[in-house]
């Protein structure tokens, strides 16, 4: 049986820390088998939690389960790690809903990173069929943000 590697909290507090410091929005951190990421909000979240509607995210998580979104054709993939949101800004409507049609190099969200808005743009035209993050979630890259068919 293995023994999992223990956590260890003062470099958890350092690189939280580190983050206030320098105003970064996550740092990712690996030694040998341990991998530390930290992410904050940067308080925007909170601010766009409330008037993003829900329902549209609800509906856009259940995704076909014999489909892996990593491998689906119509998976629309983040271009780099940040957080993503759905709508230009906090009260806005969202750029698109499960259910939409897009076209491509339409922009369907933004990804936030190191304080400058990315505008993230359809691959393809078709009907977005799932919506796989959240509102203000961070993100990795390569990661499946949605799928257009």
């Amino acid at each position: 049986m293995s023994k999992k590697p223990s956590i260890d909290q003062d470099l958890i507090r350092e690189l939280a820390a580190l983050l206030k410091e320098t105003e970064l929005s996550e740092i990712e951190v690996e030694q040998d088998d341990l991998r530390i990421r930290i992410a904050r909000n940067m308080g925007r979240a909170v601010e766009v939690a409330a008037p993003v509607a829900a329902a549209p995210v609800a509906v856009a998580a259940p995704v076909v389960a014999d489909v892996d979104p990593d491998k689906h054709p119509g998976a629309l993939k983040s271009p780099m790690v940040g957080t993503a949101y759905f709508a230009p800004a906090p009260g806005a409507d969202p750029y698109v809903t499960v259910g939409d049609s897009v076209k491509s190099g339409q922009t369907v969200m933004i990804v936030e990173a190191m304080k400058t808005m990315n505008q993230i743009a359809a691959s393809k035209s078709g009907t977005v069929t799932a919506i796989l993050i959240e509102d203000g979630q961070p993100v990795e890259f390569g990661e499946p943000l949605m799928i257009i068919e």
